[in-house]
């Protein structure tokens, strides 16, 4: 309920404010008082009130004074002049910095009661059209993500300058403006729809969106990427969060599934970000090289020759295991592929570097390629059409060389396992678009239960819902639903509240606020002859 707070100099008055007005009753607590505005002022920053009852003449700190500094920290506060002068520039004065209501002495219990009653429904009025705002947010996050994207891999790709990184930014209502910045991506999700995933990815991004001091984006099917941002010295408490975030929530895997969330390195300015990624992208390549290191860092990745389980100075053929190669083939992106090559090949030393470990290690990346794409259904040629370097293993060869042809092998068989999965996709996306056209109008219809129908997860839903239709799941479910209303407005009486449950919503009220937000008028203007 909304809390008020009493400012009046005059003691009989407070009291009997305080004393006789039935608070309670009409829905107020009343959470405080004080003498003058000097005495209120830090009582006020402590107990927060929604309404603030003020005398306009009072020693030490007059309530217009009060009431200037008070909305300038509260905003939203409600504020009641209460005077015992008629004057007309004290009025004026009051109005001019947002006072609520300028209520003349004698004061009637009734009267104030009736001034109290309007401003709660005032309160209320604001407070639901926040809630929906904040709803709207929610609901539409991934409205903007395609833009966001490819804003963020212009950023770090170092195609923009600083100021077209701002102006860019500001068109896309993002605030990029900090002291330091640090990229973090993170992933565990399956293909598949289980209800673990669903929860986890709805209650982790939702955690996300709450801070301002993170900008999450989906960087592919899989990938999530967390761009840091905040003053220099809070953001290894930023990062720490961050970090335990996904780790507590990806906790409730317990083995089950593989998860990994990569931290790179912090930087002082927008210009760093490009080094930035470079930095986590190469700590990211290592969830194929560190398998149970699930958190990498600068720290927990280990330095070549340090001994570690990546350090091939101690490179032994009979250990080498193809399962990595596999995993890579199965679950990495194209564009990481450079990256992992290069890590993986990274700590080799002159001693290991023969040519017969060359060749062996050129093999088995040949023979696991082909091994992976039959597992798919594809023959070995249309796996050898796109490699163009299969002769070096009949030559000596470099080190280039020996990354050349992993890259090739590994390249080519993730652009097969791609273009198989678009195939399917297709097929699901199909039947997911058929089950939302017949189940739009269902108030429970959400991404989940569309992805647990087509028994896909959520995440991948999403993401190739967005990629093929050019829109997103909750943009196609609103876009169906307005349009439907549309027709309802213009070819029946039905009022607004009937149309909102007739087409999917069930509070009538966040109906006819995303009407106006999406359409651009009220229904009621709509019906009258008003287009969008």
């Amino acid at each position: 309920m909304p809390r008020v707070f009493l400012v009046e100099d005059e003691s009989t008055i407070r009291s009997t404010l305080r004393d006789t007005v039935p608070w309670g009753q009409l829905g107020y607590e009343f959470v405080g008082e004080a003498t003058d505005g000097e005495m209120a002022l830090p009582l006020i920053g402590t107990t927060h009130p929604d309404v603030l009852i003020t005398d306009i003449k009072m020693p030490f700190m007059d309530g217009l004074s009060l009431s200037k500094l008070v909305l300038k920290e509260f905003p939203n506060t409600k504020i009641i002049i209460i005077s015992g002068h008629d004057d007309f520039e004290y009025a004026r004065q009051a109005i001019e910095i947002g006072v609520e209501q300028y209520l003349l002495k004698p004061i009637t219990k009734a009267n104030l009661m009736k001034v109290l009653r309007e401003v709660k429904e005032k309160i209320e009025l604001e407070q639901e059209q926040r809630n929906y705002q904040a709803q709207f947010q929610r609901d539409s996050q991934e409205y903007e993500q395609f833009a966001r994207r490819s804003f963020m891999e212009s950023v770090v790709a170092g195609k923009l300058s600083v100021q077209q990184i701002y102006e860019d930014a500001g068109r896309l209502g993002l605030e990029l403006r900090a002291q330091s910045y640090c990229i973090a991506l993170f992933s565990a999700m399956g293909e598949t729809y289980s209800d673990t995933d669903a929860r986890v990815r709805e209650d982790l991004l939702g955690h996300f969106m709450k801070h301002p001091e993170y900008l999450l984006l989906r960087w592919n099917l899989t990938t999530y990427m967390l761009l840091i941002m905040g003053e220099k010295n809070r953001m290894d408490s930023y990062i720490q969060s961050c970090v335990a975030a996904i780790t507590n929530r990806y906790s409730v895997y317990d083995g089950q599934k593989p998860w990994y969330v990569a931290v790179g390195m912090i930087g002082s300015r927008l210009s760093q970000l490009p080094e930035c990624y470079e930095d986590v992208s190469r700590l990211w390549a290592y969830r194929y090289i560190q398998q149970d290191t699930h958190v990498l860092t600068s720290e927990t990745v280990k330095a070549p020759g340090s001994g570690s389980s990546t350090d091939l100075k101690s490179f032994d053929v009979n250990t080498f295991n193809p399962e990595m190669l596999m995993e890579i083939m199965r679950s990495a992106a194209p564009e990481e592929i450079p990256n992992i090559v290069s890590e993986f090949l990274l700590d080799i030393s002159e001693e290991v570097r023969s040519q017969a470990f060359c060749h062996y290690v050129m093999l088995s990346t040949r023979f696991t390629a082909i091994q992976y794409v039959s597992s798919l259904g594809v023959n070995q040629e249309k796996l050898l059409e796109g490699v163009t370097c299969q002769d070096l293993t009949e030559q000596p060869v470099e080190m280039q060389d020996l990354r050349r042809y992993m890259s090739e092998f590994i390249m080519q068989a993730v652009k097969l396992r791609l273009q198989r999965s678009a195939n399917q996709y297709r097929d699901i996306l199909g039947r997911a678009v058929s089950y939302i056209d017949e189940h739009y109008t269902d108030d429970s219809l959400s991404l989940n239960m569309v992805a647990k129908e087509v028994n896909i997860s959520a995440n991948y839903l999403s993401a190739v819902f967005s990629q093929e239709m050019k829109s997103t799941f909750v943009e196609y479910v609103t876009s169906k639903r307005m349009t439907k209303a549309k027709e309802l407005l213009r070819t029946t009486d039905k009022h607004s509240g009937e149309i909102a449950l007739e087409v999917g919503y069930k509070d009538p009220h966040y109906f006819s606020f995303l009407f106006k937000k999406t359409q651009g008028v009220t229904t009621r203007e709509y019906r009258s002859g008003g287009k969008h």
